[in-house]
């Protein structure tokens, strides 16, 4: 079985860096991209990724908007929103959906390894072999 892909997308070249390393000596392969059409052109080049990692407030579009569109070529796309504003993504009405989850700026290796794993396989521990 390959590897998860894993995409990740913020504004921020440090927050890309960050999550680069925390995920560097796992068995997942990441993808970086700085901004909403960034990451829609890796998809169009790429192909669907087995999961996001979207930051939520982003000049162009937010990472919810983002998200809206991946599930429009990706229905049951997974999404890990990574913020330091939640309360902007709960704003009005807004709840998370099945497949989404998030974790508050700043995040530690640990969050982002056990977010991950939860979403991609309902396990804090990943997969189980």
């Amino acid at each position: 079985m390959p590897f998860p892909e894993i995409l990740v997308v913020d504004d921020e070249p440090a927050n890309l860096e960050v999550v680069r390393r925390f995920l560097q000596d796992t068995r997942y392969v990441v993808s970086t991209a700085g901004g909403a059409q960034e990451a829609l052109q890796a998809i169009d080049a790429h192909g669907p990724f087995d999961l996001y990692v979207l930051d939520v407030m982003m000049p162009e579009i937010r990472g919810t908007e983002l998200a809206d569109t991946i599930r429009t070529r990706q229905p049951g796309a997974l999404v890990l929103y990574f913020t330091g504003f939640s309360d902007a993504l709960f704003s009005g009405t807004r709840k998370l959906r099945d497949g989404e989850a998030f974790i508050q700026k700043p995040v530690t290796k640990r969050d982002v390894i056990e977010a991950i794993s939860l979403l991609l396989y309902k396990d804090l521990r990943g997969p189980r072999e």
